[in-house]
């Protein structure tokens, strides 16, 4: 099934706990609601864009921190939470479902959510958009950012001249750890026409192994299998095994078939699509706009130990 919305979490969390005597781990709480809504391994495995934090145990961390906010729950000691007296309350009344709509209605919650604490009535747009957590919400924009960002670059390196691809693939592979030095790598692409190789670079700034490579620099023509068997062919011509086929367009199915299926040699396709993410992630043609940090309590700073 699909993973709830940490709204949907609410409840389901304030009866696990209100179901406990005492306080309750964070972990035990996530852990129940897993169960509860028959959760596969794959989705508890699934990340926030981001990677660095399991999605459903997100979710369920800030359902948490959004109802103790309210005074839901409590936080007696750290990783566990307990529930409250208008905890106990709000389950009094059998509530069908407890989200920020509800938790609006306590002025502690309003004071969260509103350096002027004054939070207006959600509608239906604002309630849709909260149905993702703040980690959610950063992140979906950081990657609509990201995928404009990807899609202006590809139209900046098409409008660029045949010579001008040329170095920036260059300053990409050196970018990434191979070629060398950039003069090293520059000289070794240099060395076009050579049996359908466009460069020859080093794998390791020692040269003990080389790799070839092609560089196409297409609108909208594919690249197809044939072309790639071209490459192949020109690879083990030289005796070598190992090869980076890029271009600004778009490989076909059987272009790419190919290219997995080859058994002698390893040919790495990289997309116009991929070579936009890659000038993003080592900085090629982008410049930072802005940084934004977010911070998380240090739970160790807090923790009182007996004094040395």
């Amino acid at each position: 099934m699909q993973i709830p919305d940490f709204q949907t979490l609410m409840l389901p969390a304030l009866r696990y706990v209100a179901s406990k005597s005492g306080e309750v781990p964070v972990r035990e709480v996530s852990d129940a609601l897993a169960k509860e809504f028959n959760l596969t391994e794959a989705e508890l495995s699934e990340l926030l864009p981001s990677g660095r934090a399991p999605l459903f145990y997100n979710r369920v961390q800030w359902a948490i921190t959004h109802m103790r906010k309210a005074l839901l729950f409590a936080t007696p000691q750290r990783g566990c939470v307990s529930i409250t007296q208008r905890g106990k309350e709000v389950l009094s009344k059998n509530p069908k479902r407890v989200d920020m709509r509800l938790l609006t209605a306590f002025p502690e919650f309003q004071e969260f959510r509103s350096k002027k604490q004054e939070v207006a009535k959600p509608d239906n747009k604002q309630e849709a958009a909260s149905s993702k957590t703040p980690d959610e919400i950063i992140e979906d924009g950081y990657q609509v950012l990201r995928t404009s960002l990807a899609a202006d670059l590809l139209d900046r390196v098409l409008n660029c001249s045949p010579s001008f691809f040329e170095r920036l693939v260059v300053e990409l592979i050196v970018k990434m750890g191979y070629g060398g030095s950039r003069v090293d790598a520059g000289k070794a692409f240099c060395r076009s026409g050579d049996g359908g190789l466009d460069g020859i670079i080093k794998e390791d700034r020692l040269g003990l192994d080389a790799i070839y490579t092609q560089a196409k620099r297409w609108t909208e023509k594919p690249v197809e299998r044939p072309d790639v068997q071209q490459f192949q062919g020109a690879l083990t011509g030289r005796g070598a095994n190992k090869g980076i086929f890029i271009t600004t367009s778009y490989f076909t199915k059987g272009a790419r078939e190919y290219a997995e299926g080859l058994q002698s040699s390893r040919i790495v396709l990289i997309d116009g699509e991929q070579l936009a993410e890659l000038m993003i992630d080592y900085g090629i043609g982008v410049a930072t706009a802005a940084t934004y940090e977010v911070k998380r309590i240090d739970s160790d700073y807090f923790s009182e130990g007996e004094e040395q």
